[in-house]
């Protein structure tokens, strides 16, 4: 480190300063470089650091270990229903290095269903309840699958590094300041709030809409009707109207009724791509 003093000033701390932003800069500038990458459907660039590969085994590790852990469904209704429409939406979703693979999980109080990287599929049954057809199954599979192509696992994991990144280098920028550390700490705090309520949490709103929006047209094109997708989320809202959650803007999924308006912005586009594609029977699903 080089310590310069001109009339008496110590400029050490303005050179480390310096040195930090062009570093900082220079790793943002190869990272929009070689990181760059366009979501499906709607042309989002997005930035992702991990290798499609890393993702594919990062999913197949997460799905061994919630099959493991979980109790399997035998019910042969819920596992028909989920084979023919993951099917359908598999056929569509353009990924063909993708291992489709489904676990329906015997959990009825579970209103849940998630898709990771590689096509690994979980479907619970608490979810079957407010599906009732395969096309309001389709919703929720084409939502998941919209995850998966997206690559939203591997972008969530770059967020949390480049948060990570830029706390460091506050922190060393603080460090540097001679500022009082209860008033340092204070502002890392800050920070971290910060980087929860302006960045990471909003940009998860995103994803969770752009998969809504994938989602629409994946179920039309594998021919289900997209509209039964606002029927879907509106039993939905219905069944979780007395479930605690935050608000919107401190939750990683849009509300309801955001949600809705949001599929209902779209439905134009959905239903020009459902007019043209070939109809899937939208069979009934007994909850049992």
């Amino acid at each position: 480190m080089y310590i310069i003093n001109v009339s008496g000033i110590n400029i050490t701390r303005s050179f480390n300063s310096d040195i930090l932003k062009i570093s900082f800069t220079a790793v943002f500038v190869l990272l929009f470089i070689y990181a760059c990458t366009k979501a499906p459907i709607t042309g989002r660039n997005q930035l992702i650091l991990v290798s499609q590969s890393q993702e594919l085994q990062m999913g197949d590790v997460a799905y061994s270990e919630v099959v493991k852990q979980s109790k399997v469904s035998k019910n042969p209704e819920y596992n028909a229903a989920v084979k023919r429409v993951v099917n359908r939406i598999a056929g569509v979703a353009n990924r063909p290095d993708f291992e489709w693979e489904y676990t329906v999980i015997d959990e009825d109080e579970t209103i849940n269903a998630f898709a990771l990287p590689g096509g690994k599929i979980g479907v619970y049954t608490g979810i079957l309840k407010v599906a009732q057809t395969d096309a309001g199954l389709a919703t929720v599979m084409s939502h998941e699958v919209g995850h998966a192509t997206a690559r939203h696992g591997g972008e969530r994991i770059t967020a949390g590094l480049l948060s990570q990144i830029g706390a460091v280098g506050l922190a060393a920028a603080l460090g540097s300041s001679g500022m009082d550390p209860n008033v340092s700490y204070g502002i890392m705090q800050a920070y971290g709030v910060g980087v929860t309520v302006g960045g990471i949490l909003p940009f998860s709103r995103t994803q969770e809409s752009e998969a809504d929006r994938i989602g629409l047209i994946y179920m039309a094109r594998a021919g289900y009707d997209p509209r039964e997708s606002v029927l879907f989320w509106q039993r939905m809202a219905a069944a979780t109207k007395n479930s605690q959650r935050p608000p919107e803007f401190l939750s990683t999924h849009p509300d309801n009724g955001t949600r809705i308006a949001n599929l209902q912005r779209h439905m134009p586009e959905a239903m020009r791509v459902y007019n043209t594609s070939k109809k899937a029977p939208n069979n009934k699903i007994n909850f049992k």
